[in-house]
């Protein structure tokens, strides 16, 4: 297996288990994929869920400039959904776990179609 398969298979632990979600393989690939080399970073390959600088990054380079959202408070919302879903508690959010679940909780899957 690759790298990135051995990081998908991961991601597919941390949804099950942290998040109580079982995965669509196809779409988080993709969405892994999109993340580029940031998930092999150790630093860019997790989301801080406490840190509003990161929290902004998520959402003006993600939400709006990838799943093309309009910038509103239902955006900040659904970021903090997500970030209690996966647990505040939960130190390592990876990246491509919060990025799947957000695409999913915005229903733009069809980007990575």
């Amino acid at each position: 297996m690759s790298k990135r398969d051995d990081l998908i298979v991961k991601y597919v632990a941390d949804l099950k288990d942290k998040c109580g979600v079982t995965a669509d393989m196809d779409l988080l690939t993709k969405v892994t994929i999109g993340c580029g080399p940031s998930i092999y970073n150790k630093d860019a390959s997790t989301v801080s869920g406490s840190d509003e600088k990161e929290l902004a990054t998520v959402k003006n380079n993600f939400l709006i400039k990838k799943l093309g959202l309009k910038d509103s408070a239902d955006l900040d919302k659904g970021i903090d959904a997500i970030m209690e879903k996966y647990g505040r508690s939960n130190r390592n959010k990876y990246r491509a776990v919060v990025y799947y679940l957000l695409t999913k909780h915005f229903k733009k899957e069809s980007i990575y179609k």
